[in-house]
């Protein structure tokens, strides 16, 4: 009898588990190729409240097809950081705090590591690309691009995204990438708006900007592109002639820098408000210029979403003030442009699914993402046992 209630038992969730993948795979009819997937750091619901009230009528608060909420926790606490943040809506696995692109069970990724969808898209033939404002090494771009046990493993991330296969990872400047090594790994360097606005599609590019590429359309002086210029420029290098579909993740980056207080000099109150209000604007500008290629080309889905809130900003003496210096583990919004099924108006989902989601609409089966793959110490195991990798 225990017997037959335990394959009872096994039958159901075999049973529910078949049911479930046609909700997945019926999103996939052939209408997409490309995903972009952007992440606004730090931007939680009342930013874009506190955009609102110096006057700015937010593009992807108005105009989006599907909005919902993100529940942003990771593996090890309530609260996540970018690494964690970031990896899940890379790998669509949790992981532990200031890790990235690796598994809780094997933090070193020395035997199973989870492939992003960087990573799988370009394995499917489609092209990649990383565009953000923070360090090419930062967190955020890190998780899409590496598999380390530390975000603050600048040269090693740096070496392993050099050694990558991707079309394009742009950001601002990294010390551990240089233009010999650039080269070396087949990137062209460029460094300044008018050296990426010369880029022509086919040439893979490792963009090193000033720190300024974040404020660039506040600053006409500026030789950094802004965020919208890389996004735009991005796109047509992805897209021309290329059959296959791409990917790219867009990074705002400083919505988060600017709602730490405690970050750069201290400024006074109202000028970091003032500063955070301009990272969520320039951020939005990116939102629409991606957007207006999405409804132009009719083949691509844009997700926008943040990896956490930062500062805990609510609104207090009838202003939104900042009460915190750090990251917080509130939900954090999701606006989708071009399709309306990944999830029910208004769901809050957890952030590991969304990936998954994403590559649903694309037609991948169940099975393609999100997967493992093999470390380099269980390579070297099978290797020695005969094995194929």
């Amino acid at each position: 009898m225990r017997i037959k209630k335990v394959m009872s038992l096994f039958l159901a969730i075999v049973l529910l588990y078949v049911a479930c993948l046609p909700v997945l795979a019926a999103q996939g009819d052939g209408q997409y190729k490309n995903v972009i997937i952007m992440i606004g750091d730090g931007m939680g619901e009342n930013h874009l409240l506190l955009a609102e009230e110096y006057g700015h009528t937010l593009f992807m608060n108005t105009k989006y097809d599907l909005r919902g909420q993100s529940k942003t926790r990771s593996l090890s606490h309530l609260v996540t950081d970018s690494a964690a943040g970031g990896t899940a809506l890379s790998c669509g696995v949790r992981v532990i705090n200031q890790t990235v692109g690796v598994l809780g069970y094997d933090p070193l990724g020395m035997f199973t590591r989870p492939v992003s969808i960087t990573e799988a898209a370009a394995r499917h033939g489609m092209r990649t690309g990383i565009v953000t404002t923070d360090l090419t090494s930062g967190a955020t771009p890190a998780s899409f691009t590496t598999h380390v046990l530390y975000r603050k493993q600048n040269e090693k991330i740096s070496q392993q995204q050099l050694e990558s296969e991707f079309d394009l990872i742009w950001g601002a400047k990294e010390s551990a990438v240089t233009p010999q090594a650039a080269r070396a790994h087949g990137f062209k360097y460029v460094t300044t708006k008018n050296e990426m606005e010369a880029l022509r599609p086919g040439t893979r590019s490792f963009g090193q900007f000033s720190s300024d590429c974040w404020h660039a359309e506040m600053d006409p002086d500026s030789d950094a592109p802004s965020l919208a210029e890389m996004s735009v420029k991005a796109i047509e290098l992805l897209k021309r002639g290329n059959s296959e579909g791409f990917f790219l993740m867009i990074e705002g980056a400083h919505i988060d820098k600017r709602s730490h207080r405690s970050d750069g000099l201290k400024k006074d109150f109202d000028e970091k408000r003032e500063e955070t209000v301009d990272a969520v604007v320039g951020f939005d500008n990116a939102v629409k210029a991606a957007v207006d290629f999405a409804r132009w080309d009719g083949h691509t889905v844009v997700l926008v979403t943040a990896d956490h809130e930062t500062g805990n900003l609510y609104r207090d003496g009838g202003r939104m003030r900042f009460h915190s210096d750090e990251h917080t583990g509130k939900n954090v919004p999701v606006f989708v442009f071009g399709a309306a099924n990944l999830f029910k108006p208004g769901e809050a989902v957890e952030n590991y699914t969304i990936p998954g989601r994403l590559t649903a609409l694309l037609g991948w089966k169940p099975y393609e993402f999100p997967q493992t793959q093999a470390g380099p110490w269980r390579k070297r195991l099978r290797g020695m046992s005969g094995k194929a990798a």
